[in-house]
């Protein structure tokens, strides 16, 4: 008999389907059967051993929730019949109620919390209490959906138990050593993660979508071209890269595709053909590996006229350092394209296609001003500006310190702040243009403004950075990302861009919310042309279950 090993994870949902992915013990059918009648069925598809499937459900009625339970092989299995939270639900949304919110809760950077009977040294988990308060109170607010901004696993910075699990299959003494080597030890960390009851009931009812980052794969993951040609010299890291794609591929990527392009990726097709599709899906993460251009692992989501594009801004790079770029040329044309469809103004007077446009990147655009021009020096030392011994000691700091982000790839960043001012531009302007990001281990509001006579947009720009869910947060980070926001921070800064011979960037910004330093989540709550924004933090009392405390809650569109 065929048992439930991971999942269910709601992943797409539309005004009248959703997916939902699980993975099976065996080779099986996936049934999701829902209360008002509307069901799916899936056959799985095997992937070194396991066997998964994204089970379409059709049929749904917009504006509604229904209970679903999952079967496999016609037994339920889903949920669990000592199950103490609530029913797993699928809600529609109904685009075309205007009084109707939508609420997009994100973050990043999630360790697994640890068994309810360890010690938590990091604190409480926010999805942990997220699930607990929606658990608690069914009728409460809810996401309409989650992003999770990178950092899902972490397969270079393992739990004692996850050692433990590796320790017996190999001899840690041996590269990688206590980090994960293939993709059965990347299934570790996922039932690691997605197995502790409240995320696992969450992740089955509120609909997420995923990006990579870099600890998804390993620490500063195409950091520079002399990274990359040392990693690739190592005996233990082709399999590292190709079960980190597989895998990502399988866990993440699948559910943030909809029905209509799962049915149209030849990918989804070929593995699902075939009896055991390892083989077909480990020459797709060579080719994947070897050029970044022949898979596209940014996609878009429209929630009615809210505009969601997540971008890849790590496999896609460019790392020459005489033409680097954050995004190779087809992935910049994607990202444009997608950003400027259907904004000009209608015939009929109204505005263009989205009211707000979202740009979930791992990395934030906008940074502490000591950081920005600590990165863009850091650049133009290594592309040999001040000579090749700035240039080596500029490769050491840029591994060392982790400047790798927007501010690190100079073109890009000027490019990316001329393509949020056009599509927030012009008479079918949106309401406001955010660029939604993780990763720096702290949470900030920053505002940029465009030089007097530059092209600037009419929408409302906001930088909105929320990391981490549930890790470690060092007295050095609070101390140095402080330092960075200062006026001294700002001032140091200034030198290091005059070293560096930096243009001005075409962009000013000031922070106008934050930092704020915990496991956190923000939630975006856009209706029609207005936008606000709430900061909640995961805190505990001593001997009390664990609760989100708001942080912050502002209005940033009326």
């Amino acid at each position: 008999m065929a048992r439930l090993r991971l999942g269910p994870l709601l992943r797409y949902v539309d005004e009248s389907s959703a997916t939902v992915w699980v993975e099976a013990s065996r080779p099986c059918t996936v049934e999701v059967r829902c209360a008002d009648g509307s069901s799916g069925r899936a056959r799985t598809f095997q992937i070194c051993g396991h066997h998964y499937a994204l089970v379409p459900v059709t049929g749904l009625t917009p504006g509604s929730a229904t209970a679903y339970e999952v079967l496999l092989d016609g037994a339920q299995v889903w949920p669990p019949a000592d199950s103490p939270f609530p029913p797993s639900t699928i809600r529609t949304p109904a685009y075309d109620d205007a009084a109707r919110p939508v609420r997009i809760a994100f973050g990043s950077c999630r360790w697994a919390a640890p068994p309810a009977d360890g010690h938590d040294h990091v604190g409480p988990d926010a999805l942990d209490t997220l699930a607990i308060e929606l658990a608690s109170a069914p009728d409460a607010e809810r996401p309409d959906v989650l992003l999770l901004l990178g950092d899902q696993v972490y397969a270079d910075e393992t739990s004692p138990a996850t050692r433990r699990y590796l320790a017996a299959r190999r001899d840690l003494r041996d590269a990688p050593g206590n980090q994960v080597a293939d993709y059965e030890e990347y299934t570790r960390l996922y039932y690691e993660s997605w197995l502790d009851p409240d995320v696992r009931w969450l992740l089955s009812t509120v609909p997420s979508c995923m990006i990579f980052d870099d600890h998804d794969v390993i620490d500063d993951w195409n950091t520079s071209a002399s990274w990359l040609a040392e990693i690739r010299a190592t005996d233990w890291w082709n399999e590292r890269i190709l079960s980190g794609l597989m895998s990502y591929w399988v866990h993440q990527h699948l559910g943030n595709l909809a029905p209509a392009e799962l049915a149209a990726d030849p990918m989804y097709a070929a593995v699902r053909a075939d009896p055991d599709g390892t083989d077909a899906l480990r020459e797709f993460a060579a080719r994947a590996d070897a050029d970044a251009t022949s898979v596209r692992w940014s996609f878009r989501r429209d929630f009615g006229r809210v505009r969601l594009l997540m971008v890849d801004t790590r496999a896609a790079r460019v790392l020459a350092e005489t033409d680097r770029s954050m995004l190779d040329p087809s992935e910049a044309a994607w990202l444009r394209e997608q950003a400027l469809e259907g904004t000009e103004m209608s015939s009929d007077g109204t505005s263009g296609a989205y009211d707000h446009l979202l740009i979930g990147t791992s990395l934030p655009w906008l940074l502490p001003h000591l950081v920005h021009d600590a990165e863009g020096w850091n650049a133009a030392l290594c592309r040999g500006e001040r000579g090749a011994r700035w240039a080596r000691f500029g490769e050491k700091l840029r591994r060392r310190a982790d400047l790798e982000h927007w501010a690190a790839f100079p073109a890009s960043f000027d490019a990316l702040t001329a393509l949020i001012a056009e599509a927030g531009g012009g008479e079918g302007a949106p309401a406001t243009v955010c660029v939604l990001s993780g990763d720096v281990h702290h949470a900030y509001v920053a505002e940029p403004a465009w030089p007097e006579g530059a092209p600037a947009p009419a929408a409302r720009v906001l930088q909105l950075t929320c990391s981490p869910v549930h890790n470690s947060i060092p007295a050095s980070i609070k101390v140095g990302f402080r330092f960075g926001w200062s006026r001294f921070g700002r001032a140091l800064g200034r030198r290091f861009a005059r070293h560096g011979r930096l243009p001005a960037p075409p962009v000013s910004w000031r922070k106008t919310g934050g930092p704020w330093f915990g496991n956190q989540l923000m939630t975006l709550t856009l209706r029609g042309r207005t936008a606000r924004l709430r900061l909640q933090q995961a805190q505990a009392a001593p001997g009390e279950k664990a609760g989100l405390r708001e942080a912050a809650d502002t209005v940033l569109s009326e």
